[in-house]
């Protein structure tokens, strides 16, 4: 047998520590995996042309990452914007509407008293039976706001992937 060199050793050494670290977080992957497969995603592409009426917002682009959690009717979200006009003054999920009306706000996406607003903006609510139901009928929409489209900038329906 040949004789290995304490470098060489070392190398094999770290190998086999890396190789079982990659074991041991795949099963916790696999939780994770499991534990969100339970949820729902739904998700939304913002633009100016899908608010109502159409908002003149060229540049302005959003996308909305929702996961639905049926067993504790909790949502969480990410909501991800750029290229408003001004700053953004408000963002919520409004519903329950079809595409081409508007509705209510049913969830305020940013934290109490943030300003100003910034994207990312990440956060969870726990909903009532018929808000639940309103969102898995696609029937919600998300929304940002600004000084300069105050009904809203962007726009997008939430719908199941």
């Amino acid at each position: 047998m040949a004789q290995r060199s304490p470098f060489a050793l070392a190398t094999i050494a770290c190998a086999a520590i890396a190789l079982a670290g990659c074991n041991m977080m795949g099963s916790s992957n696999k939780n994770a995996a499991a534990s969100a497969a339970r949820g729902v995603p739904l998700g939304a592409t913002l633009s100016g042309r899908d608010e109502v009426p159409p908002a003149n917002s060229r540049f302005a682009t959003g996308e909305a990452q929702v996961n639905y959690d049926q067993a504790s009717k909790t949502i969480i979200w990410k909501v991800t914007f750029s290229g408003l006009t001004g700053a953004a003054t408000a963002a919520h999920l409004h519903g329950p509407a079809a595409p081409d009306a508007n509705a209510a706000v049913v969830v305020t996406l940013t934290p109490r008293n943030m300003f100003p607003i910034t994207s990312p903006l990440e956060g969870s609510a726990t909903l009532t039976d018929q808000q639940a139901t309103d969102l898995m009928a696609g029937k919600w929409y998300a929304n940002i706001h600004t000084a300069n489209n105050p009904n809203g900038e962007i726009r997008g329906q939430l719908l199941p992937k």
